[in-house]
C-alpha cells in the first residue's frame, strides 16, 4: 500500500535520516525499532506530512506520493495517534474527533454546524473502538487512556488506511495494553495499515507481522516478527549486546530520612504510611490510577493533606510547598517530563539550573549567583560538569531541550536536582516512552544515587523495574495502599494480583 525508498532527511549538520526504505502492506502492522534519536520521529512527521523528505521517494498504492502539509498526508489517509495525546479539554470528544472539518449545514452563506450529525458520526465511530463513553462527554473528564481511543477514532473518522502508532501505550496500564493491542488487531482486521512504534517488546511481538530497525538514521535489519528474538532485536538497535539491562543495587539501606504517616487527601489516597531509608529504593506499583504520583505530590508540597505527618530525620516537618520541600533535600521528576519537568523551549544549561534558581535562597547562594547577580560563568561550568557526569548527548549546553531524544531529555529533567545535592530523589515513571539504552543509562544512575548514600522512591507501571530495582515495592490500588513486598519475597503474579484485586488460587489479593 504505502513504500519508502531511499529517504534521507537532514536537518543543518544532523543527518537524520540516510536512505531509509520501508513497506506497509493492508491488514499488516509493521514495526519500527530503534533507541531514541535513532530517527523514528523524523520517519512519521515525513509520513504525516510535517517534513519533507530531502531525497527518496513515496508511493501510494503504486503511485508516486508527495506530502505537502498534513492536510494532505491526511487527505492520502495517513493518519497518527501519537504518545502526548493533544486535545482542547473543554471540547466535547466529538469536537476533538471533528475538529476543523466538522460537518455543517445550511445555505453557503449562512452555514452553521450540524451538531446532531457530529455527534452521530462521532458515536459511531467511538463505539467502533469499544470506548464506552458518549460523544458529548469533555475530554477533562477522560483518561488518558479514553483520550487514546479518541486519537483512534479520529483516525477512523478520516477512513484511515495507514495508522501510525507512535508510543501510544507508554502510560496506559497493563489492561488498557491489552485493550489497545485488540484495538489494534481490529484496525487489521479491517485491512488498515499499522506503522507500531514502542520500546515495549511485549506488545511488538504481540501485534506485529514485521520490523525494521533503524540505528543513527539508517534501516539496521528487517524481517518478520516471529522470526526476531529479543536480544537479536536489542543487538541490531544498540549497535552492541545489552547483557544486563537492570544493574546490581546491592547497597545496604542505613538509617531512616524520611517517614509518611497516614497521609490522606479528600479525593486521591488514604491511609498512605512509610519509612524510607538511606541507600534505599522504595517501589510504588499499582495499575494508572491508583494514587501513587497524588502521593509524591502530596510529599513535595504540590498538592494539599487533608490529614497526616511527614517527618525528617524524626522530626516532624511541614511542608507547604515545593520550596519547603527542596529545603529539605527532596527532589521530585515527575511523569510528564516535557510538560512538568522540563521548558521544552529553553536551552540544556538553563533547564539544568531551574530547580537551584527556584529553591530557597540558601541553595543558590555561592553557587550561581555573584552578590546578586546570576553568573553565567558559574551555571555553565555546573552544567557541563552534569553534561559529563550524565553522558548527556547534546551539541552543546545550549542546545535547547526540545532538540533532545527523550531518553537525554530525561537525563536533563534528572540532572538538574543533582546539583542541589538532594537526600531524596522521587522518580515517577523514570523510563516512560524512552529506549531500553536510554532505560540502562537511567537505571545505572539510580544504582549510583543509592551507592552515594541518597534515597529514591521509585513510581512506576512497569513490574520488572520495581522488582529488580527497589529494596521494597508497596502496592496501591484505588487510592490505598494494599501491600508491600521486600524484594525477592513476591513473584509478578502475586504483585500484579495485589495492584489489581484478583483473587489468586488458593487465596485471594491483599
Amino acid at each position: 500500500m504505502l513504500r519508502l525508498r531511499g529517504i534521507h532527511k537532514r536537518f543543518g549538520p544532523t543527518h537524520a535520516l540516510r536512505g531509509v526504505d520501508l513497506e506497509l502492506r493492508p491488514g499488516q502492522a509493521l514495526a519500527v525499532i530503534g533507541e531514541n534519536g535513532a530517527g523514528k520521529s523524523t520517519l512519521v512527521k515525513i509520513l504525516t506530512g510535517v517534513h519533507q523528505p530531502d531525497e527518496g521517494e513515496l508511493w501510494l498504492d503504486g503511485q508516486p506520493l508527495r506530502l505537502h502539509d498534513t492536510h494532505a498526508a491526511q487527505a492520502a489517509g495517513i493518519v497518527a495517534v501519537h504518545q502526548e495525546t493533544v486535545m482542547f479539554d473543554e471540547l466535547t470528544a466529538a469536537e476533538n474527533i471533528f475538529i476543523g472539518r466538522q460537518p455543517m449545514r445550511g445555505p453557503a452563506a449562512l452555514r452553521v454546524v450540524d451538531w446532531a450529525t457530529m455527534n452521530r458520526l462521532a458515536q459511531q465511530v467511538l463505539d467502533e473502538v469499544g470506548a464506552g463513553f458518549d460523544a458529548t462527554t469533555p475530554v477533562r473528564q477522560l483518561s488518558l487512556a479514553q483520550r487514546h481511543l479518541i486519537e483512534v477514532a479520529r483516525a477512523l473518522s478520516h477512513q484511515a488506511r495507514v495508522v501510525i502508532l507512535d508510543e501510544p501505550t507508554a502510560a496506559l496500564s497493563q489492561a488498557e495494553i491489552r485493550d489497545f493491542c485488540g484495538l489494534v488487531r481490529g484496525l487489521l482486521a479491517r485491512g488498515v495499515a499499522v506503522l507500531f512504534i514502542s520500546h515495549k517488546f511485549d506488545e511488538l511481538f504481540a501485534v506485529c507481522d514485521n520490523y525494521v530497525v533503524l540505528r543513527d538514521g539508517v534501516s539496521v535489519g528487517t524481517g518478520c516478527m516471529k522470526e526476531a528474538s529479543e536480544p537479536e532485536l536489542l543487538r541490531l538497535m544498540a549497535g552492541r549486546s545489552i547483557e544486563q539491562v537492570y544493574p546490581r543495587v546491592d547497597t545496604q539501606p542505613g538509617a531512616t530520612v524520611l517517614e509518611a504517616r497516614d497521609l490522606g487527601h479528600p479525593t486521591e489516597f488514604d491511609g498512605i504510611s512509610f519509612a524510607l531509608r538511606r541507600g534505599e529504593i522504595l517501589g510504588f506499583y499499582g495499575l494508572v490510577g491508583a494514587g501513587r504520583s497524588e502521593v509524591m505530590l502530596a510529599l513535595m508540597g504540590l498538592k494539599p493533606l487533608a490529614r497526616g505527618s511527614i517527618w525528617m530525620d524524626g522530626q516532624e516537618r511541614r511542608i507547604r510547598d515545593a520550596a519547603d520541600a527542596i529545603s529539605l533535600g527532596l527532589a521530585y521528576v515527575p511523569e510528564e517530563r516535557q510538560r512538568q519537568g522540563g521548558i521544552l523551549d529553553f536551552s540544556v544549561r538553563h533547564n539544568l539550573s531551574l530547580a537551584a534558581l527556584a529553591g530557597p535562597r540558601h541553595a543558590v547562594k555561592g553557587q550561581f549567583s555573584r552578590g546578586p547577580w546570576l553568573s553565567a560563568l558559574r551555571e555553565s561550568a555546573l552544567a557541563q560538569r552534569l553534561i559529563e557526569r550524565l553522558n548527556i548527548k547534546t551539541a552543546s549546553q545550549d542546545a535547547p531541550l526540545s532538540g533532545l531524544s527523550g531518553g537525554n531529555q530525561q537525563k536533563v529533567v534528572i540532572g538538574k536536582w543533582l546539583g542541589l545535592n538532594p537526600r531524596v530523589v522521587i522518580l515517577d515513571e523514570p523510563t516512560k516512552g524512552i529506549d531500553v539504552g536510554a532505560k540502562q543509562a537511567v537505571y545505572q544512575l539510580v544504582a549510583e544515587m543509592v551507592a552515594q548514600g541518597l534515597a529514591v522512591i521509585l513510581v512506576s507501571s512497569e513490574l520488572p523495574e520495581v522488582m529488580h530495582l527497589a529494596h521494597r515495592v508497596i502496592v496501591m490500588r484505588r487510592g490505598r495502599q494494599v501491600a508491600e513486598f521486600r524484594r525477592g519475597d513476591a513473584d509478578a503474579e502475586t504483585v500484579v494480583a495485589a495492584a489489581s484485586g484478583l483473587a489468586l488460587q488458593g487465596g485471594e489479593a491483599a
